[in-house]
Parts: structure tokens; C-alpha cells; sequence
């Protein structure tokens, strides 16, 4: 696999993700920008295919001049889109930052990495998170998964009928049910008279 700034050897995915970044960085003209749907798919199966050649080392001269060519053209926009990116990116740190999520003994190593929160913010809200690499994407916040066996779970207690229907529930859950486990022990009994 040739990708264009990279020299031999090393991470192909994270060379495919500097390209498609800078691909990104330059190509970023939205929907509004079209008169039609039409037109916007158009654009966006033309920079994939840009995006793919260069990956895979087709044609990267001729691709390499045409961008050099849409950036000079598209200066402007290029630089306005950036703009309004970054300032979507501060009104959502901001709107982040007037609900702050507080940090409680329930978080563990593996949800706070995640991005999972259990924040008072408003649920699909999307504030930003630091990537390596310098790229800032939004991530959701809002209301964390919750257990198990709340307030209302209709298994709680421990009798002896809510242990079973669970055990029931549980196995049910996994695929398995007590005659898939008789049809089985009789297939096997059966199969082992023939031996």
C-alpha cells in the first residue's frame, strides 16, 4: 500500500487516517453548500474515490495536482468551513462545560475511556474529546448505562420463584433453554448405542 507523506513500513490504518484527515481538511463542503441532494452525493463519491486512489497509490500525481488545484480555487471556503468547525467545536465545549460531569465512585477505568458518563447533560448531546493526533471529534454525553436490578426490575427478592424465574430468564437470554439440554443428552444416549 503506497500512501502519499508516508515512507515505508509502518501503521497502514494510521496513514489511511492522516490521509483521510487531510482529505477532510480540504474537501469540506456540506450539504447547504449543493442545490441538490444529487449533487452533494456526487461530491462526496468524488473525494472518496480521490481518497481511495491515493491510498492505494493510483494515479497519486494527477489526484495530487487536483487538489492543489480545488485548494487554490477554494480558498475561501476551505478557510470559512474550518472557521465554522471551530467555532461549532467552542460553543459545544462551552455548552460542556455549563454541565459539568461529576466524577463519582461507580466510574470505572474502562467506561470513563469510553466516554461514558453519568453527567447531568442532556441525553445525544455531543460535546468535544481530544484524539491523539490533534483532531477533535464529538462524542455523546449524557446519561450512563444503567444496572441491572433497579427500582424497576420485577426480579427483585430472593424466593425461591424469583431465583428460578431468573435462572430461567438468564439462560433463556444466552440461547439455551432446559430441553435443548434433554434433546441433547437423549441425541447423545441414542448415538452412543450404535458405536
Amino acid at each position: 500500500m503506497v500512501v502519499v507523506g508516508g515512507g515505508g513500513g509502518g501503521n497502514a490504518w494510521a496513514k489511511e487516517m492522516t490521509l483521510r484527515r487531510r482529505m477532510a481538511s480540504i474537501f469540506n463542503k456540506t450539504r447547504e453548500h449543493f442545490p441538490s441532494l444529487k449533487d452533494y452525493n456526487d461530491y462526496l463519491e468524488e473525494v472518496e474515490d480521490m481518497t481511495f486512489n491515493l491510498i492505494e497509490g493510483f494515479d497519486v500525481e494527477a489526484i495530487e495536482a487536483k487538489i492543489s488545484r480545488y485548494q487554490q480555487e477554494n480558498a475561501e471556503q476551505i478557510y470559512l468551513s474550518r472557521a465554522k468547525r471551530a467555532e461549532d467545536l467552542a460553543a459545544a465545549l462551552k455548552a460542556s462545560r455549563t454541565n459539568p460531569v461529576k466524577a463519582g465512585s461507580s466510574d470505572t477505568a474502562a467506561g470513563s475511556s469510553q466516554g461514558i458518563s453519568g453527567g447531568a447533560g442532556v441525553q445525544g448531546q455531543y460535546a468535544p474529546a481530544a484524539v491523539p493526533g490533534g483532531l477533535n471529534q464529538p462524542r455523546p454525553t449524557g446519561n450512563a448505562p444503567q444496572p441491572m436490578g433497579g427500582s424497576l426490575d420485577p426480579l427483585q427478592g430472593y424466593d425461591e420463584e424469583t431465583m428460578r424465574l431468573r435462572a430461567e430468564r438468564g439462560a433463556r437470554a444466552g440461547g439455551w433453554t432446559a430441553e435443548l439440554g434433554k434433546r441433547r443428552a437423549l441425541e447423545e444416549a441414542f448415538n452412543s448405542i450404535f458405536i
